[in-house]
């Protein structure tokens, strides 16, 4: 009597490995290992299927609870414009090969590439430890900016509303806010800031680093089209919301010569002021960049390069405190010229400041648990 035949287990296919080519709806080329982690890591395909979205990344998003017990971040640096800032999201999906936040991914044990676009952590509980702080005795208003490392508008806030939660809080409180955003979600939102606004409490600006739509959707895939951030400008301000814009970052000879259409267009469409970045790279972003130039804008690249280094002193990158985002230099003089001349000639102011109301600040009575029936009258 023959032995049955052997049954040999099927076993799930091995992920698909993604060679280092650049992707659509994604801004880094590979998943380069964050500084803390030896080895490279090759990306896999996960099987998102956007059959209807040709240019939707293939490589699916996640998001995962962040369980934070603070929410207010601080900093004492002397060349940024606030002492506060909140962050409703780690990692952000727009994509931005430029992103100095990139690096933060690598504390979590993920790349600052495609795990930093790709695999973001969400903070359901920050309106409440918001308001909690808030509430603290001796809590003195200082203006708190949102947009200063993710961006609270990226995609996953359509679904979340975190930020959202956070503006609700700060309204209550009449506690004065800034924005930086890429988006026009931002206009989501144009109730609470329009009232907002009304008090002196709140001002916008919103990023615009190109005009050019095919550089822009390499460059920052999952942001809104440029043309959707310079409506962004004029709704705000139609809506009564101060609205300034960011020029940043400046990228030498591949963003540089759109410095003044930029500065004209959003004054025309209502921004009352204009500030700028220089292109920095710090730790892996300096890989990352210089790998996606070599993919998107191979004959510019050495260019590119060669004067990132003029204005950090030869260095790819100086950190010191005043030169870190400006640079310095002839180039660089040349930069700053060109911008604060066109902010001039369009009547804007050319400085990135809130200029909102610190001394509305009130702490408004806490709910009663048992409804208003109960509460004590503030009489």
């Amino acid at each position: 009597m023959s032995s049955p035949p052997k049954i040999r287990p099927v076993l799930p296919p091995e992920p698909d490995e993604i060679p280092d080519l650049p992707q659509k709806g994604r801004g880094a080329v590979s998943n380069r290992p964050g500084r803390y982690e030896p080895g490279d890591r090759p990306r896999e395909s996960d099987g998102w299927d956007w059959q209807d979205d040709e240019d939707a990344p293939k490589l699916r998003t996640t998001v995962a609870v962040d369980k934070t017990k603070s929410i207010i971040a601080r900093n004492q640096s002397p060349d940024i414009a606030f002492d506060q800032s909140i962050n409703a999201y780690r990692g952000c999906e727009h994509g931005c090969i430029y992103c100095f936040a990139r690096p933060t991914h690598a504390f979590l044990g993920h790349s600052p590439g495609l795990d930093f676009e790709s695999r973001l952590y969400m903070k359901p509980e920050a309106a409440k430890l918001l308001e909690a702080e808030l509430r603290k005795p001796g809590y003195k208003p200082k203006v708190i900016a949102m947009g200063t490392n993710t961006d609270p508008y990226q995609p996953i806030e359509r679904k979340y509303r975190i930020t959202r939660q956070v503006l609700e809080v700060l309204s209550r409180f009449n506690h004065p806010a800034g924005i930086t955003t890429k988006s026009a979600n931002v206009l989501r939102d144009v109730d609470i800031l329009g009232d907002m606004a009304k008090r002196n409490l709140v001002k916008v600006f919103i990023s615009v680093t190109t005009l050019d739509r095919d550089l822009a959707r390499t460059m920052e895939p999952r942001a809104s089209t440029p043309e959707l951030r310079l409506k962004a400008i004029a709704s705000l301000h139609a809506a009564g919301v101060p609205v300034g814009v960011s020029v940043a970052p400046i990228i030498p000879a591949l963003t540089d010569m759109e410095i003044e259409s930029i500065i004209e267009r959003a004054a025309e469409a209502g921004a009352d002021s204009a500030n700028f970045t220089l292109l920095r790279l710090p730790l892996e972003i300096k890989d990352l960049f210089i790998e996606w130039l070599e993919a998107h804008a191979p004959l510019k690249a050495k260019h590119v390069m060669d004067l990132v280094r003029d204005v950090h002193g030869g260095r790819i990158y100086n950190a010191e405190f005043g030169e870190r985002m400006k640079g310095s230099g002839a180039y660089a003089d040349l930069i700053r010229q060109r911008v604060q001349a066109a902010a001039k000639r369009f009547m804007m102011e050319p400085r990135y400041r809130f200029n909102v109301d610190c001394s509305q600040f009130k702490v408004p009575r806490a709910e009663s648990p048992q409804g208003d029936l109960f509460a004590m009258d503030d009489a």
